[in-house]
């Protein structure tokens, strides 16, 4: 694999004439007045249902979305059919999930964890990565959760310092 660099002295013109600090103070402004519009109260009658790889998801704060006034979480609704199971997920974890309705497990890293409404799951944060599925085990009734983890998107890039790889599809993605 080849790295790519421009020559110092490429660099070295590109730099010229700028003032990093002033860029800095350019773009708190800009913030500044993106927040000013911005969504503080976020409905989800008003946002769509997706199906996904990952399953059926309701976005609440996602990093494309750029019209709320916070950026540094990523919030989601989740929900399980009957019997069915999201996808299977690798990810560096550091996720909160609250169970609002139903009950199931998890698969995290190859170890079962039963739940139920009103308990609260933690996917560890660990820099390899945490391997992780959620089943939902009612024949006749949903699960519904939230999930919440810390928008580190810009800071680490989507791989987040330990890959996201989608390692199985969920049943109703494959329906489609």
């Amino acid at each position: 694999m080849e790295i790519k660099s421009i020559s110092n002295e490429i660099r070295k013109e590109n730099f010229e004439g700028k003032n990093f600090y002033d860029e800095l103070i350019k773009l708190r402004d800009q913030d500044r007045e993106r927040r000013k519009d911005a969504v503080s109260l976020v409905r989800g009658k008003e946002i769509p249902w997706e199906v996904n790889k990952q399953g059926i998801m309701r976005w609440y704060l996602h990093p494309s979305i750029n019209d709320t006034v916070l950026k540094s979480m990523l919030v989601f609704v989740q929900e399980i059919p009957p019997g069915s199971r999201t996808g299977k997920i690798k990810y560096q974890g550091g996720q909160v999930i609250y169970i609002m309705k139903g009950h199931g497990y998890s698969v995290l890293d190859g170890i079962k964890h039963y739940w139920q409404a009103g308990d609260v799951v933690q996917l560890p944060l660990r820099p390899p990565g945490v391997i992780y599925q959620h089943f939902n085990e009612d024949p006749n009734e949903i699960v519904r959760f939230i999930a919440c983890e810390a928008n580190v998107v810009d800071a680490l890039s989507v791989d987040r310092g330990s890959g996201f790889e989608q390692l199985e599809e969920c049943p109703e993605y494959k329906k489609r």
